[in-house]
């Protein structure tokens, strides 16, 4: 089988993560708490058909599993839902995954590479809609209510059914942001009210943002209490045509440096799939897609052998 290296580097990077901090996130009150197929396992299947073997479909990465690396796993499960079970009980170990790796990131980047403004550390922060219905389907859509509802994504002018997938990174100078905060809300929330509690809990920032996160009396709180400046293009007032030349020109350049924010989310879309959710059936599955696929995002950002 090609790329057996880079299953070894992953299986041997799960094992090591799962040893010092996933493995309180999956602990089990029962006989079975030691599987003959592991979690460890479990982990690494996903992660490498994911990355490697570009497998979307849980079934798909299933099949390929069966077909291909059984001499590698040979306890895996006999079946696709016995996979899928295995998998979506592992939802809550991704989110902690992808801070470790968000960890790993930050020890290799070096400090220079970050982007300043006004002596600041500079940020980027946007969200994404992760679509479970569509259109008309929308309307009936009942997938784990307590995460998801009906919503509008502007920059596709599309009615969705879903959640939004919210991340703030450093500005990195000629690559993507680095994420530093990753999180969720229903579709209908709005992007300010879910970075409200974690700007007021930072200092010394500047933050890019668009014009969803405009908020005077806010920025000005932000700016007087923590020396945080929120940056956002200048909105056109009620009934002017036009922006004022140098509110343009401010406006292009806020633009341009959280650019980057927007090409990581399509990047990551690319490379993972992650915005597409239509055949996630559980509120694990939803964790398991967003929080899982986001970590083998990670893991290419983070290791250059992929």
């Amino acid at each position: 089988m090609k790329n057996t290296d880079k299953l070894i580097i992953i299986y041997f990077h799960i094992c090591r993560c799962y040893d010092t901090d996933l493995i309180a996130h999956c602990q089990r009150m029962s006989n079975n708490y030691q599987p003959d197929f592991t979690d460890q396992e479990v982990i690494t299947i996903f992660l490498y058909c994911l990355i490697i073997e570009k497998r979307r479909e849980i079934k798909d990465i299933y099949n390929f599993a069966d077909n291909y690396l059984r001499p590698w796993f040979p306890d895996l499960v006999e079946s696709y839902e016995g996979f899928l079970t295995r998998l979506n009980n592992l939802n809550e170990v991704f989110p902690v995954l992808c801070r470790l790796l968000i960890e790993d990131k930050m020890e290799v980047i070096h400090p220079e590479k970050i982007r300043l403004y006004q002596g600041l550390i500079a940020s980027v922060v946007d969200s994404m809609p992760i679509i479970m219905a569509k259109g008309p389907r929308s309307f009936g859509a009942k997938v784990a209510p307590e995460y998801c509802d009906k919503g509008y994504c502007a920059t596709k002018k599309l009615h969705y059914y879903g959640l939004k997938l919210h991340v703030m990174g450093f500005s990195v100078f000629d690559k993507l942001p680095l994420p530093e905060y990753i999180g969720t809300s229903p579709a209908s929330y709005n992007d300010l009210k879910v970075f409200k509690p974690f700007w007021e809990a930072i200092h010394d920032r500047a933050i890019f943002a668009d014009k969803a996160y405009a908020n005077k009396a806010f920025e000005q709180w932000l700016l007087e209490n923590n020396n945080l400046q929120i940056l956002t293009p200048v909105k056109k007032k009620k009934g002017q045509k036009k922006l004022e030349f140098m509110d343009k020109m401010y406006s292009r350049a806020v633009s341009q440096i959280r650019q980057p924010i927007e090409s990581f989310f399509n990047w990551i879309i690319e490379k993972v799939g992650i915005q597409k959710a239509s055949k996630v059936r559980s509120k694990k599955g939803l964790f398991v897609h967003v929080y899982g696929r986001f970590a083998a995002a990670l893991m290419i950002m983070t290791w250059d052998i992929f």
